[in-house]
């Protein structure tokens, strides 16, 4: 047993930062630490050809520093392709606080976080995702104009929530239209792992629809209001990837797209809110389309609370907002027959065109 931490740790030393493949060209990797309020961040800025790098801050407790390090450059990676394919003027970045949302965020650590945001000179805008609230980026625009997302009465654009979920259901009709032929789901059968607030409003928007909604998450509770209130059902099987249904969406954590559940897979799309779904994209993408599973590229159709945020950066009311959630519709259709044209995943067409939107304006700078 000691041998192998040992070899860990050996490993850890061989294959430093630089090394990992989730770092991938990061311009930028800030570890924020203070003693007093108990703070252990990191900020990735991955890109900022097209514009500062604008992410959300994630508090999970993660199992370990390595895990959060990884977490953080795979969400920013993600951000600079979300916000290429989504025509927006900004770069990728995120971050992640290490602790308990529940028990360890304090006033005193969201402001000690902002004041580190700060420090960047507006390299890098913040914004809410999983463990904060719009409450927290009040707070934290008390120290530092560098953060969108804040209440409506403050003048920003308020939760993101509702408008990513929009633009989710956005994508998830756009691949049904495409593998069905019809974008109604009506009578379709779908399953949402995780029932945050996106996935809750998601389940919403399904169920007005008439989709046959199945719902999984950890919080038994959160269940049972979700399941009372949109008269969805709650799943209560014990391997939810390996149960006959026409959509799959994940959204709670990424990487379930992976080795172990690919093999089991019987959705025929794969549509959903989460960040980074395939736990190996070149990987994962191919063996989804070599199954026949249309997969909607997670950061192409989870855009929407980015286009939220990016309301307060570009002065656009809510009618844009909405007008620019809907063309996930147009762009998702336009992807998937890309990458059916093309003969590559669905994941790598939408790559490209992030690329070569990114590639466009690096060589006219």
């Amino acid at each position: 047993m000691v041998t192998e931490v040992v070899k860990s740790n050996e490993l850890q030393k061989i294959d430093p930062v630089f090394g990992q493949m989730s770092f991938d060209n990061h311009e930028q990797v800030v570890f924020c630490n203070d003693k007093d309020t108990g703070l252990k961040a990191i900020i990735g800025i991955h890109n900022t050809v097209l514009g500062p790098a604008l992410g959300g801050t994630r508090m999970w407790n993660y199992k370990s520093e390595w895990d959060a390090l990884n977490d953080v450059l795979r969400l920013s990676r993600g951000m600079t392709f979300k916000s290429a394919i989504t025509g927006l003027n900004l770069g990728g970045g995120k971050a992640v606080i290490i602790g308990d949302a529940k028990t360890q965020k304090t006033p005193e650590l969201m402001l000690r976080f902002g004041e580190f945001v700060h420090s960047l000179n507006g390299k890098y805008i913040t914004a809410e995702d999983v463990g904060m609230e719009t409450s927290d980026m009040d707070l934290v625009r008390t120290v530092t104009p560098y953060v969108t997302g804040i209440s409506e009465s403050k003048g920003g654009a308020g939760n993101p929530s509702p408008i990513t979920a929009y633009g989710v259901f956005m994508g998830m009709k756009a691949a049904a239209k495409y593998t069905f032929g019809s974008d109604v789901l009506e009578d379709r059968v779908v399953f949402v792992e995780g029932i945050g607030n996106v996935g809750e409003a998601l389940v919403e928007h399904l169920s007005n629809e008439g989709a046959k909604v199945y719902i999984a998450d950890i919080n038994q509770d959160r269940l049972e209001e979700v399941r009372d209130k949109y008269s969805v059902e709650i799943y209560g099987g014990h391997n939810l990837y390996a149960e006959q249904m026409d959509i799959y969406a994940p959204c709670a954590l990424g990487a379930t797209v992976n080795d172990s559940t690919i093999p089991q897979l019987k959705a025929k799309i794969i549509a959903g809110a989460a960040n980074n779904q395939l736990a190996e994209e070149q990987k994962h993408g191919l063996l989804l389309r070599e199954k026949g599973i249309v997969y909607a590229p997670d950061f192409l159709i989870n855009a929407g609370g980015i286009i939220n945020v990016y309301a307060e950066l570009e002065n656009y009311g809510r009618q844009e907002i909405i007008r620019k959630t809907e063309n996930i519709y147009n762009t998702t259709l336009e992807i998937l027959t890309n990458a059916e044209t093309n003969d590559v995943t669905t994941h790598q067409a939408a790559l490209n065109i992030a690329q070569s939107r990114i590639d466009a304006k690096k060589n006219n700078k």
